[in-house]
């Protein structure tokens, strides 16, 4: 799965948000101001290209959905990011958020409860 742009993101959102919908629909959905209905229809013509979004036909009418699921994206979108800006390492990626954001002690706190919670249940696992 490729990539996608940034306005091609912003009507995955609306559809996962949807779960179906057609062209005004997803207009409807947008903000101000709001995009021409074929500049809408482009993108999601694009979508189907790359896979990620399927069409249901009513006579000449189309109603789109996704093909996968917000939590799919975010996986492959994140590993890729990981990947690029941070060689894969998910240690330097904690780092450097925590140290660029001057994170509070309380949300450091939450961040290790967090991370021994899950050491806690891989331990369970056996994993």
């Amino acid at each position: 799965m490729k990539e996608l742009t940034r306005a091609e993101e912003q009507i995955m959102q609306i559809l996962w948000k949807l779960d179906r919908g057609f062209v005004k629909d997803i207009i409807d959905d947008l903000p101000v101001p709001k995009p021409a209905y074929n500049t809408v229809s482009t993108i999601i013509r694009i979508l189907e290209k790359k896979g990620v979004v399927s069409h249901k036909a009513y006579g000449n009418t189309h109603e789109y959905f996704a093909l996968i699921t917000k939590d799919e994206y975010k996986k492959k979108y994140f590993k890729s990011f990981l990947m690029r800006y941070f060689g894969d390492s998910f240690p330097d990626m904690v780092s450097f958020f925590a140290g660029d954001r001057d994170l509070s002690l309380q949300e450091l706190e939450e961040i290790r409860q967090r991370l021994g919670e899950e050491i806690e249940k891989q331990k369970g696992e056996g994993g």
